[in-house]
């Protein structure tokens, strides 16, 4: 589908001066809304507002707005001393009225993109922000997508709807798709330093987004259409589940061989070219990695061809809970303790380190299991008080070296750097190590590595 999908001439031109003066708008101190005040939205609207613009966040979750309006964070990645004095400043705002959007130069949604229950896209919040936008939007704003979701959605989602307003795209009101590259936690990469990726649905839509973004970002990647845009984030998330799979199945297959699988990797990543090293884990966590090939995989069975790369990928990174389950029930078997009745501490349930999400985390899942199987699971978690498994809630525990004498195990699924990794192997009794925290120190018979 190309970016003016109406017949050759069917379109009226745009009317002289009325990109560039919103282009101004943009470059200048413009009105700009945030749909979404998540992980990706909020530190959206405080790089916006800290740019010069003011800023409406919108969000239907009355304790995100009443938290903002009280100028505290809820997001790690954005500091209370950071958003307080924007909020006392006016510039920045939150509401849950689309009202408040209306007198915006530029509107960017930021809303969730989950997977149905059969593992299909489920798009609801985004025809959901996009309707509600149709409902106030006015000649001279700029629509901007950035919720990760299938190639085609902001012409096949967003134009009808803006369209059936009586406004023409890419004449009245200018779209644009521009993919989130957050990485939480991440203090290296930050939004101010990732480039952001732009599809317009026309040239000028695309210009007017770069604009937009060139206030937060020092690199701007121009891109021919949304859905160009769209497939980007696709291919970026699908690459690495697909390596991060075959990164398992090495781990797999390099304990059935007697060999370190970290070594491998470690050896082959001196290779100054033609490789770059991935990990193995105890699975997939996050909203991006275990959702975001569905949605590629669907919008292209839709074309009638399978995706088989993603779908492998997707079976070994889903298997990896259960190989971690099984690794312990042996260890535990080969010390002649049984996993029924067996005193088992998880070091961390956050999907990644030094975090408080716990999105898709597979120690949820592994924590699941051993509980089904009868072991008495306690967990320890610096970021993550408390967590729900399956209807039953668990409380971070405390401990000390001394108090891992106390477990039969302890299972290692989050590397978080506080961690006194000497101290766990010098009391714990078996040592289940699934991300290598524990390499670098001497070996010792009662530590199992993935």
């Amino acid at each position: 589908m190309t970016a003016d999908h109406r017949a050759p001439g069917s379109r009226r031109q745009p009317a002289p001066g009325f990109a560039e003066a919103l282009q101004a708008r943009l470059s200048g101190t413009p009105v700009l809304g945030v749909i979404g005040l998540g992980y990706v939205g909020l530190p959206l609207a405080v790089a916006f507002a800290e740019s010069g613009a003011t800023v409406v966040g919108i969000d239907l979750d009355h304790q995100r707005v009443a938290a903002i309006g009280a100028g505290q964070s809820f997001i790690e990645d954005v500091a209370t001393e950071t958003l307080a004095p924007l909020v006392r400043a006016g510039r920045l705002t939150a509401t849950d009225d689309y009202a408040a959007l209306k007198g915006a130069d530029a509107i960017v949604i930021c809303v969730p993109t989950p997977l149905g229950k059969s593992k299909e896209p489920d798009i609801s919040y985004i025809v959901g922000a996009v309707d509600a936008v149709a409902g106030i939007v006015r000649r001279g704003q700029l629509v901007v997508l950035e919720s990760t979701t299938y190639p085609g959605t902001t012409q096949e989602v967003l134009v009808p709807r803006l369209e059936a307003r009586g406004l023409q795209t890419g004449i009245d009101v200018f779209v644009a798709f521009s993919p989130e590259r957050i990485d939480p936690g991440n203090r290296h990469y930050t939004l101010r330093t990732i480039p952001k990726v732009v599809g317009g649905l026309t040239p000028t839509c695309t210009a007017l987004a770069a604009t937009l973004y060139s206030r937060m970002t020092g690199q701007v990647v121009p891109v021919s259409s949304p859905a160009t845009a769209e497939m980007v984030k696709l291919l970026e998330n699908t690459f690495r589940s697909v390596n991060i799979a075959l990164a398992n199945e090495f781990a797999i297959m390099c304990r059935r061989l007697g060999i370190s699988v970290w070594e491998v990797i470690a050896a082959a990543a001196t290779k100054p070219f033609g490789f770059m090293p991935f990990y193995p884990g105890p699975g997939l966590g996050g909203h991006c990695l275990p959702s975001d090939p569905h949605y590629l995989s669907w919008r292209v069975r839709l074309e009638g061809y399978e995706p088989r790369f993603i779908a492998f990928a997707d079976q070994i990174n889903a298997h990896m809970p259960a190989y971690v389950v099984q690794l312990l029930v042996d260890a535990l078997n080969d010390r002649a303790r049984a996993v029924r009745g067996a005193g088992v501490l998880v070091l961390g349930v956050a999907y990644k380190p030094n975090v408080a999400d716990t999105r898709d985390s597979p120690a949820l899942e592994i924590i699941g299991m051993l509980v089904g199987k009868g072991a008495r699971v306690a967990y320890h978690d610096p970021f993550v008080p408390s967590v729900v498994v399956n209807g039953v809630k668990f409380d971070s525990v405390p401990w000390s070296g001394p108090d891992l004498a106390g477990y039969d195990a302890v299972l290692v699924l989050t590397a978080h750097t506080g961690y006194d990794w000497t101290a766990v192997v010098e009391h714990a009794r078996l040592v289940i190590d699934t991300r290598n925290a524990t390499a670098g120190l001497p070996p010792a018979a009662h530590v199992i590595r993935l």
